[in-house]
């Protein structure tokens, strides 16, 4: 997802087109490394354990990044909104700080079929960082996780 010139680093949500291979790679890590830095000194002795008060207030652009930066591919869309990728989406859930992950992909292209594992592999990823992951089966029995910070 790109961003505009002074807006800063945008994590990729899955909602967006996808970047060029080799263009994210060094905003990904300097955005990571910024976070991990950030946790360290706002969040006293449990330190880069758990999420940072910005990351409670922004948790999409929190979890879009950890889960970029954990090396998981998005998914991406063309100009006409179509599924060109298969790989993670992060939207806002119902209810206030939850998110839900999903698995998705053009039409056809197998998503369904790989949910269960890469979904597993988005939890670990975010349950590394000290987010809470459940996962569930939602409309069609697809699955997806919903997210939210600790309590």
């Amino acid at each position: 997802m790109a961003a505009d010139p002074g807006q800063g680093f945008e994590p990729a949500t899955g909602d967006g087109a996808a970047a060029p291979p080799g263009r994210r790679e060094a905003g990904v890590r300097t955005a990571y490394e910024g976070l991990l830095q950030i946790r360290r000194l706002v969040n006293g002795p449990a330190g880069a354990e758990v999420p940072a008060p910005w990351e409670v207030r922004q948790p999409l652009r929190a979890v879009a990044l950890a889960l970029e930066a954990a090396g998981i591919t998005p998914s991406a869309l063309d100009a006409d909104g179509r599924r060109t990728r298969t790989g993670y989406r992060v939207a806002v859930a119902e209810g206030a700080g939850r998110l839900e992950v999903t698995w998705v992909g053009p039409a056809g292209g197998g998503a369904a079929g790989e949910e269960r594992e890469r979904l597993a592999a988005c939890a670990a990823a975010l349950e590394e960082l000290g987010w809470v992951c459940l996962l569930y089966r939602g409309a069609r029995r697809r699955r997806f996780l919903e997210v939210e910070p600790p309590r």
